[in-house]
């Protein structure tokens, strides 16, 4: 390695004008790398390197921390050993369980501890809040998201506004890239709001884009929504444990997220939630489950036939919580809480940034980066096409090398560095394979999207 390499001495040095497309270099930056010990706090698929494969898909479902098992056979143990009792003399009582990740979950999110929940899946959580925060009158009645946005929340929103009596056609607005360009612009969102103005009710748009993983400029686009007297909503799915977030102190509404993916808390994993403080109050209009009540009068049940909320995100709760959902985010919020999202985000950066580097160094042109190349302007995920080669053959000679990635119709591979998992001699495998994987993808025939 050149001096050059040797000279970077922490993460926060590491720069495109020092990288150096060697193997040596991402050995060096996993030496100086503080967070290098995180890999073994996680299982990895079985693979040709040291026993594991290359794993990228964080953004997709995040691999399994080891302290999970742990925890789920402490539960089983309890219910075995206690049955009902359980719910109140558990060694972690299941009756408030779901407080038992709110700290930790605010400190991700950047929330005040009583403005987060765990409950539910996301878009069940979308639904619901939809429900209180879109509020149409008048000529206030649209809904503005991106497009094309994750299909679960284009099918949620314009189910949810015909359900009410809207009409999708007149009620929602799409805001979409600039033609010839892959990615939203903040700017095109806020322009769009100010074109709305008094007509628009809400937005719901995603921090990250699932696609392209480009980043939404959340603080100005919650500004512009407040300013023409709009609600402000996110859905985080691929936001929430990537990037820094401060939903708080940027007055954002409300949102909600999954912890499935950077979260890593198992296939299907409980969602989360969360409203401003400013809406604890009682009165806005919600569906209501009897775990959102009061928790004084909520084993009074019959004798209070009104629903009475308590104040905060848990009014938005329905059902008592999934002790065996929520017990794998116990184990991951923990190590959020050892690494810290501030270590985690810079070695993203890092991660990320030389990865994009070497794609350019190594192969040119072969390799369109379909996301930002601005690092604030995006996550851990670059979002990869193929000029030259179909790119669904590309996933299949990458999978065979023993690379976990993934393909989206009709032309992107997916591949997110995850800072708490991967490493930067992962990164350099992965950009040492390609060639290999290009030559291999053009002996494979493709039919019909499937090989």
């Amino acid at each position: 390695m050149s001096a050059a390499g040797t000279s970077i001495r922490t993460l926060e040095e590491a720069h495109t004008g020092a990288f150096e497309a060697t193997e040596s270099f991402a050995r060096h930056l996993d030496a100086i790398d503080p967070l290098r010990a995180f890999a073994d706090e996680f299982l990895h698929p079985k693979g040709p390197f040291n026993g594991r494969a290359l794993y990228f898909c964080g953004h997709s479902l995040g691999l399994q921390p080891r302290g999970v098992r742990t925890i789920l056979d402490e539960e089983l143990e309890e219910w075995a050993t206690r049955a009902v009792v359980g719910h109140r003399k558990a060694r972690r009582p299941w009756y408030d369980y779901h407080l038992r990740v709110r700290d930790g979950l605010a400190r991700v999110v950047g929330a005040q501890p009583e403005e987060v929940v765990a409950m539910n899946g996301l878009t069940t959580n979308l639904h619901l809040l939809m429900l209180s925060f879109h509020r149409p009158e008048g000529a206030r009645r649209r809904l503005l998201m991106e497009k094309p946005a994750f299909p679960s929340d284009t099918y949620a929103v314009k189910t949810h506004l015909r359900a009410r009596g809207f009409d999708p056609a007149e009620d929602l607005v799409e805001v979409s890239p600039r033609e010839g360009e892959e990615f939203l612009r903040t700017e095109d969102v806020v322009a769009a709001i100010e074109r709305e103005g008094d007509r628009l009710c809400s937005t719901m748009l995603a921090g990250v884009d699932f696609l392209t993983g480009t980043r939404l400029d959340i603080p100005a686009v919650v500004e512009a929504a407040h300013r023409v007297g709009a609600t402000a909503g996110f859905d985080l799915a691929h936001a929430a444990g990537n990037v820094p977030l401060e939903l708080h102190d940027w007055n954002a509404d409300w949102a909600a997220w999954c912890h499935y993916k950077y979260m890593n808390s198992g296939p299907g994993a409980v969602a989360g939630a969360f409203v401003h403080e400013r809406h604890a109050r009682s009165d806005l209009p919600r569906f209501a489950g009897w775990w959102g009540n009061e928790p004084e009068t909520r084993f009074k049940m019959q004798l209070i036939p009104e629903f009475v909320p308590v104040a905060g995100a848990d009014g938005w709760q329905l059902s008592n919580p999934p002790i065996l959902a929520l017990a794998p985010l116990l184990a991951s919020l923990e190590l959020f809480d050892r690494a810290g999202m501030d270590r985690l985000r810079l070695k993203s950066r890092v991660l990320t940034g030389w990865l994009e580097w070497l794609l350019r160094e190594v192969h040119g042109d072969e390799v369109q980066v379909a996301t930002p190349a601005d690092v604030e302007r995006r996550g851990a995920q670059l979002s990869l096409r193929f000029p030259k080669v179909d790119a669904r053959a590309v996933h299949t000679t990458l999978a065979a090398a023993g690379a976990i990635v993934d393909f989206r119709e009709p032309d992107v591979i997916r591949i997110a560095p995850a800072p708490f998992y991967n490493s930067f001699l992962d990164v350099w495998r992965f950009v040492d394979m390609l060639g290999p994987a290009f030559e291999g993808a053009h002996g494979i025939e493709v039919v019909g999207g499937f090989h």
